[in-house]
């Protein structure tokens, strides 16, 4: 017997134009207005920056200014030097870079609703019939689903930060997520387009990180078509998918062995990275799939854990069995992988949000309003700290708090924008109105278990991006130390050659205009050495270079970095 018994009144739809509002109230901030930071999003920058204004050998073979990056596909850096090259003059090339950032969030979002949409309309998904009548429509209770699954997948608090960076993570996840849409497509009806466009995507998949997830995915879609007795999408899968998705990703592999960019080739190392996702299951990576997993997944996997459970006797339903499958997929991945880093987890979102919102019908008052009050106090007390620290950096008091700001990146002056002050403010009152909402009227409808978890999510980091900006801004870029060594080059020295790391050489490159060697660069007569303080005392230069040949013209680091030391040298004269 199905779970799930349901009125009619439960699956008010949010309004569209609320949906709209969340999304763009969610990405936006983040994307405007900033410099590229320190990380992946400044290193993914760099890529698309350098494509932008290099050659089909920079397209062909991903780099930062000389700097070899082939462990990812080229993919998600072209869409982003496309973007760079339409919108760079209007809006800066930094912003332009992150515009192809948003338009994947938004191909993610879209997708996750669509395929809980087209799941929750499905007959073994729907509610029982009451006796006297009143049961939600099958596209009513769909919709209502969808707009629950987008609420959690806005919510996931592993999605925040990358979903908002220049890095090929953000188009990964969107693709998984448009994978689920069109596999749920050709298991409701198999058809040998939806199989075409099924292999496009995991071909797209190889060009973005590798071929180890979508190898991965393929196996689990095949495993579900068998597990459900379905022949016709198996079928299809094995000898349309698979060939497409080998043409599709073949495209670049051909590319760069016939026009050989440099001289040389990013296959082998781009081969290497993916076989080093292989290893036996170790229990520091199970571990880390577990530890952070928990956090990462936040409030999906409650949700998730407590649908698999109501729905334990429907497993073959596909509203279960197909998320159920990349979860799996994702796990094993995971437990193979021993890099133990983020990017590993982002895959399990989507699915775990979808399957998420199966959960809401069947999951019980208490737990739902358990849920809520820990939204509720959490993010109500981290947005009254957020305006509690910048009331004191404004005013000066509490004194504590204000020393605080300024300890954390020293030289750091702060302004007043009354613009920015007003959205903050905007947002606050919003975020109280909601809350008054949920708790008085208590409303019936199934989103309202995570719609406190999403606004509280986007509330705080709105926040974060308007009255804090600027501070972020000087504590993670590294646009002022690139300004200030460009000013201790010395003119007519030709190139630079650097040990520092993607990021830094990214920012470097593109604040200070520095030109570092590149493939054809062989002798520079500058370097420029990244340290920790502790390393400049015992080996101030990489082993391949004497330390009497060099002389120190400029030392400095980031204000809000002490540790991170860049030392510029000069070859002396012979």
């Amino acid at each position: 017997m199905k779970p799930v018994r349901l009125p009619a009144a439960a699956t008010v739809a949010l309004p569209r134009w609320g949906i709209i509002a969340l999304c763009l109230l969610y990405i936006l901030p983040g994307l405007i207005g900033r410099d590229p930071w320190k990380g992946d999003d400044a290193a993914g920058f760099g890529i698309m920056w350098t494509m932008a204004q290099g050659n089909l050998a920079d397209w062909l073979w991903p780099h930062i200014v000389g700097l070899p990056m082939p462990e990812e596909g080229p993919l998600a850096f072209w869409l982003g030097a496309i973007c760079i090259k339409l919108f760079g003059w209007l809006v800066g090339e930094p912003m332009a870079a992150r515009m192809s950032t948003g338009f994947s969030f938004l191909l993610g979002s879209l997708s996750v609703w669509y395929a809980t949409y087209l799941l929750g309309r499905r007959q073994e998904a729907q509610p029982l019939k009451l006796a006297f009548g009143g049961q939600p429509e099958a596209r009513d209770f769909g919709r209502t689903l969808a707009d629950g699954a987008l609420l959690i997948y806005l919510g996931c608090l592993g999605l925040l930060l990358r979903s908002h960076e220049t890095s090929a993570e953000a188009l990964q996840i969107s693709l998984i997520a448009c994978t689920l849409y069109l596999c749920i497509r050709l298991l409701d009806d198999p058809a040998k387009l939806t199989a075409a466009k099924i292999g496009g995507i995991l071909g797209l998949l190889v060009l973005t990180r590798g071929w180890v997830l979508p190898t991965g995915l393929w196996i689990s879609l095949l495993a579900v078509c068998a597990y459900r007795q379905q022949a016709k999408p198996l079928k299809y899968l094995l000898y349309i998918a698979l060939p497409v998705a080998i043409v599709v990703a073949g495209i670049w592999i051909c590319a760069i062995t016939l026009v050989n960019p440099y001289d040389s080739s990013p296959y082998q190392a781009w081969m290497l990275w993916n076989y080093r996702q292989f290893n036996f299951p170790k229990f520091e990576s199970i571990s880390y799939l577990f530890r952070y997993g928990i956090w990462f997944s936040w409030p999906a996997w409650p949700f998730a854990a407590w649908a698999i459970y109501a729905w334990r006797k429907q497993e073959k339903a596909l509203h279960i069995s197909l998320p159920v499958s990349f979860l799996i997929c994702f796990g094993v991945l995971g437990m193979l992988n021993h890099q133990s880093e983020e990017a590993i987890l982002l895959p399990i979102l989507p699915p775990l949000a979808i399957l998420a919102a199966f959960g809401l019908p069947t999951m019980k008052r208490s737990a739902i309003n358990a849920v809520d009050w820990f939204s509720v106090i959490v993010f109500t007390t981290a947005a009254g700290s957020i305006w509690m620290y910048w009331l004191a950096d404004q005013t000066g008091w509490p004194q504590n708090m204000a020393k605080k700001v300024v300890h954390v990146v020293p030289g750091y002056h702060s302004s007043f924008n009354i613009f920015v002050f007003i959205i903050a403010l905007a947002a606050t009152i919003a975020w109280f109105r909601l809350v008054y909402w949920r708790i008085s009227r208590q409303p019936a409808v199934l989103w309202r278990a995570v719609v406190l978890s999403s606004g509280g999510v986007i509330l705080c980091w709105l926040l974060f991006q308007s009255l804090w900006l600027p501070w972020f801004d000087q504590k993670i870029s590294y646009a002022p130390l690139a300004q200030e060594l460009a000013q201790k080059v010395p003119a007519n020295m030709g190139c630079i050659q650097a040990h520092v790391g993607p990021s830094q050489r990214a920012s470097f490159a593109y604040f200070g205009k520095l030109h570092f060697a590149g493939f054809s660069d062989n002798e520079c007569r500058l370097l420029l050495v990244q340290n920790s303080k502790k390393s400049q005392n015992e080996n101030p230069l990489p082993a391949e270079y004497n330390l009497d040949q060099w002389t120190i013209i400029w030392s400095g680091h980031r204000s809000s970095d002490n540790d991170e030391l860049f030392t510029l040298y000069q070859r002396k004269q012979q």
